[in-house]
């Protein structure tokens, strides 16, 4: 953990549970925990889990020039973005590719809450925000813990008034456990979940009853890393692990387009002026691989960093694998040359027979995420 220099505020919590807390984005991590992170995946996935995921970064920009500057950074359209809404959005470079992204949450006419995970989109806000009509804080005295799977909305419907009404990417400021918190229908996982925003001084006593009042209903505390198992499953990428930085071009520098990684749907329709937009358009049909789903003839995963061949060729990398003990697929995420990228293609990773498969692979209309009541 020397690379951490941030505060784990359940730290103590995480280590009775059997991790060693690693840096993650500067913050010491439960990677794991003292048992089989499959479990954590069933748990998530057919219950509910309760998982600590402070190490994202969260910003506040408050003043009359605070939409003006996420307008230009990111791709979305904030002005359709009211108060009580958010939206998951991208940061480009002038060059037209990505370093970044977060879900911007709109806290009031002039204000806005800012999530992101270990790209570049703090540098990137700083120098924005520079010379300009607001304030930009970077906030680790708020911790974000995340309940999610199908059980979390009727364990917090006995404690938050009207929660089945919130929508998909919805926040809303609640109490809990008689504690404020900032409550928001978002997630990682591809199920319907809730982050539950709270003080540093409130984490141990919401985490702690969450845990003890949900323990019947079989909530339990999930790792970390049980995110990739989910993520594979549900599309969800996670800078750099999927990118260009983890995976270098042959005498290029780091760098993805939005096309390249399927994320093109980030740019609101019409929109034009934000940083890199002349380039992210130019690069449009100019894709040198394509983030892809893989099924492999196997029971066993395959590794991160496991080539993809076609006809004795290298077609790809893959960079993120798991095994569903819930479904028996071995399946991946990966990156792959254009004219494989094409579902049903025949592959072999590592010797072993696979095909291309669209993605999502779980709940590819996303019905679980954006259910009602």
């Amino acid at each position: 953990m020397t690379r951490s220099w941030r505060n784990a505020i359940l730290a103590s919590r995480h280590r009775a549970l059997g991790s060693n807390l690693e840096d993650w984005n500067g913050m010491p991590t439960a990677w794991s925990y003292g048992h089989d992170v499959q479990e954590d995946h069933v748990t998530i996935r057919t219950k509910a889990g309760l998982m600590d995921v402070s190490g994202l970064k969260k910003v506040h920009l408050h003043g009359p020039h605070a939409s003006g500057v996420l307008d230009y950074l990111t791709t979305r359209d904030v002005s359709k973005i009211t108060p009580g809404k958010s939206a998951y959005a991208c940061f480009l470079n002038e060059g037209g590719k990505f370093i970044d992204d977060g879900i911007l949450y709109r806290t009031g006419p002039n204000s806005w809450f800012v999530v992101h995970g270990s790209g570049a989109a703090h540098q990137a806000l700083a120098q924005a925000c520079y010379g300009r009509n607001v304030t930009m804080l970077f906030d680790d005295d708020l911790l974000d813990l995340s309940l999610q799977g199908p059980l979390a909305v009727d364990y917090l419907a006995r404690h938050v008034p009207g929660i089945r009404d919130l929508k998909y990417f919805q926040h809303v400021g609640a109490t809990l456990f008689g504690k404020p918190v900032m409550i928001s229908r978002t997630g990682y996982t591809g199920e319907r979940g809730y982050e539950i925003f709270c003080k540093a001084e409130d984490a141990g006593l919401i985490w702690d009853t969450i845990l003890e009042e949900g323990k019947a209903m079989g909530i339990t505390p999930c790792a970390f890393t049980a995110l990739d198992l989910l993520r594979t499953e549900s599309y969800l990428l996670f800078y750099p692990y999927d990118n260009s930085e983890m995976y270098p071009f042959e005498n290029e520098a780091p760098g993805d387009t939005l096309w390249e990684l399927g994320l093109d749907f980030t740019v609101s329709p019409g929109k034009t002026g934000f940083r890199g937009a002349e380039e992210h358009y130019r690069l449009k049909g100019k894709e040198r691989f394509k983030i892809f789903g893989l099924l492999l003839e196997s029971d066993k995963a395959a590794a991160p960093g496991d080539i993809v061949e076609a006809d004795g060729k290298k077609v790809g990398v893959v960079t993120c694998p798991m095994v569903s003990t819930l479904t028996g697929k071995s399946m991946a995420i990966a990156r792959l040359d254009v004219p494989v990228a094409v579902h049903g293609t025949g592959l072999l990773v590592g010797g072993v027979p696979a095909i291309a498969h669209a993605l999502p692979f779980d709940d590819p209309k996303k019905a679980k995420r954006t259910a009602v009541g």
